[in-house]
């Protein structure tokens, strides 16, 4: 045995030293910027041949930590605003330790009862959170694409036996294109899923009402109506992710249930709103629909990577995943198999900080969480409302806020520019992350609060900082008569 091995010796002094460094992390991480601008440079560091001898387990980590405050992004703090993220909690974070510690393996009873316990029994309290029927089955994924993946898969699965076919087995020759209807407001990661599945991107057929992408549900029925009983798979988004809109989920139940249609929705994180008294009505009707995705890590701030598929019809979970091999438990095995009803086998038991999450906080710790972001969001959209030199573009409907820099007396071309150059800025100099989108043709910057961590003062100072940014950029665009863009 070589002394580079890995030693029983090493376990102490590397607990010793993640203790202390997470404990000294955890205290800086609310004042932290989400990015140094040594970030890159710092990341590249690390850059080397394949050492020959190694430096051991613990200078190895504490040159990652070490360099990890300058390379990583801090998007488990309360500035990062990006995509929709949440942070983990402490519950959260301890679980996430433990579920290291234990490496269990998440594919079935044999290989864990605790971790397929955990995550049946985690699934059912998020049945009860978001009220969905108790009969529904679920499981955990790595998050909302893979979520979209299991739900669209089971819907294939139901389109194929309309026609008597079992698609998982057989395929799709001699069948008709599957039709695939949504609003604008479908996620991008849905239309993947439809590629994957071999449904194609282009099967989906849009109904669109107006530019902020609202679903024309009067075009969306006669399309039904014209399918004369045929199967259809409708689509619908609870919070899109440019400005937090919904797709009118009870109308779609209701049509999903006049033309025989199924109706999947997309709740990646929209479907928190089922918990917070001021905004249930947006996900109205969602308990009617044939299955429904969600993140984890967006709303229940658990670490990435989590997600949940649930599903009114078990059983065509179990056609769409199921597999077979000599080594594996029996088909028949009257013990849960997680791994015959979803995409993976190698499975990380994600169900560990779900738990941990639900039990330590509650239904009343989430509802909490998600009153808390709403009201923060609909403080930023008061600041930008009340600044002279910012405009909102939509509503606040949840946790999002879409707005532009516009100091007036610049046309929309030049606004534009303007907004993008802004966001660039934004990342670059690295206080606080927010991501751009384009928005009824406009370039917008669309923050989403969503981390535990947040609070009133990162609200005030984003939009501080949004501000002294965007007339830096402003100036500049002036002062060079064009766009500072290099394409």
């Amino acid at each position: 045995m070589t002394k580079n091995f890995p030693r029983h010796d090493e376990l102490k002094e590397v607990i010793t030293l993640l203790s202390k460094e997470a404990a000294a992390y955890f205290k800086k991480l609310d004042s932290l910027p989400v990015r140094d601008i040594k970030a890159d440079k710092t990341a590249k560091s690390f850059i080397k041949s394949l050492p020959e001898n190694g430096a051991g387990a613990a200078k190895s980590l504490k040159l990652l930590i070490d360099k990890s405050y300058s390379a990583a992004v801090h998007s488990a703090g309360p500035r990062f605003f990006h995509f929709v993220v949440g942070g983990s909690t402490p519950a959260a974070f301890g679980a996430d330790w433990i579920t290291s510690m234990l490496d269990q393996i998440a594919y079935a009873w044999v290989t864990s009862p605790l971790a397929v316990r955990l995550e049946l029994l985690s699934l059912s309290w998020l049945k009860e959170l978001f009220e969905l029927p108790a009969h529904w089955s679920g499981v955990m994924v790595t998050g909302a694409t893979m979520a979209n993946f299991v739900c669209l898969a089971a819907a294939r699965e139901w389109w194929g036996e309309k026609y008597g076919r079992g698609i998982s087995e057989e395929g799709f020759t001699g069948l008709p294109p599957v039709p695939v209807l949504s609003g604008d407001h479908i996620h991008a990661s849905a239309v993947k899923c439809l590629a994957m599945l071999g449904i194609g991107r282009a099967s989906d057929k849009k109904f669109i009402a107006d530019p902020s992408g609202r679903m024309d549900l009067n075009l969306l029925e006669d399309y039904l109506r014209g399918l004369k009983g045929s199967p259809a798979i409708i689509i619908g988004t609870a919070g899109e992710p440019n400005a937090g809109a919904f797709d009118p989920v009870d109308q779609l139940a209701d049509l999903a249930d006049k033309y025989g249609a199924w109706l999947h929705i997309d709740g990646a994180f929209g479907l928190f709103a089922r918990v917070s008294p001021s905004a249930k009505h947006l996900v109205k009707g969602v308990e009617r629909a044939h299955s429904v995705s969600v993140d984890g890590h967006k709303w229940l701030n658990v670490p990435y990577d989590c997600g949940f598929s649930f599903v009114n019809d078990g059983r065509l979970l179990g056609k769409a995943f199921a597999y077979n091999a000599a080594y594996l438990p029996d088909p028949d095995d009257p013990h849960p198999n997680m791994g015959s009803i979803g995409p993976e086998s190698s499975r990380r038991a994600r169900s560990l900080t779900v738990w941990a999450t639900l039990n330590a906080y509650g239904r009343k710790g989430v509802r909490e969480m998600v009153d808390k972001h709403i009201r923060l969001a609909r403080r930023m959209g008061q600041l930008v409302d009340d600044s002279p030199v910012l405009e909102r573009l939509a509503d606040v409907t949840l946790n999002i806020v879409c707005f532009r820099y516009n100091p007036g007396n610049l046309d929309e071309e030049k606004l534009n520019s303007i907004n993008k150059e802004l966001g660039e800025a934004l990342l670059s100099d690295g206080r606080y992350y927010a991501g751009t989108t384009t928005y009824k043709g406009m370039t917008a910057l669309r923050p989403a609060i969503v981390n535990w961590r947040t609070n009133e003062k990162n609200i005030d100072e984003f939009i501080d900082v949004i501000t002294e940014l965007g007339k830096k950029t402003e100036r500049n665009f002036r002062k060079s008569g064009k766009s500072l863009i290099v394409n």
